[in-house]
């Protein structure tokens, strides 16, 4: 069999580097951060990769996220906390910074369900039960 060919379909629309310009290094696909990050995450990541300057740095709020990326800010904030753990993504509280990759992706736990606790009718509460036993 031929190997797929690496000449440009369309040569009038080569991409090139202009001011302004954002990159993903390839081991972001190869190595697998890719697949280990959530929809959220990857969306979040995107944004930020697009956002920053030469440094990876940018300071968008969180409101405007919401609008831009049509994400709530519950979304934002648990991709952000997730890409900050993952070792991708530094944040000090107003600007964001794309890292340069770690060597591997980072598994990150993901959280078990909330346990829910109900206030029974005897004052006592119960975690994880429907109803409550008199």
């Amino acid at each position: 069999p031929d190997p797929i060919s690496r000449e440009p379909i369309r040569r009038d629309r080569i991409r090139r580097i202009q001011p302004g310009f954002a990159f993903i290094p390839n081991r972001f696909l190869h190595d697998g951060f890719l697949e280990s990050l959530t929809d959220d995450e990857r969306v979040l990541y995107l944004f930020l990769l697009v956002a920053g300057d030469r440094n990876g740095v940018s300071y968008y709020s969180v409101e405007r996220m919401q609008t831009i990326l049509r994400h709530s800010s519950l979304q934002i904030l648990e991709a952000r906390s997730a890409l900050v753990r993952r070792d991708l993504l530094a944040f000090d509280g107003l600007r964001y910074q794309v890292l340069d990759l770690p060597e591997h992706p980072m598994p990150i736990r993901t959280r078990s369900p909330a346990r829910t606790r109900k206030k029974c009718s005897n004052g006592s509460t119960r975690s994880n039960v429907p109803h409550c036993r008199r």
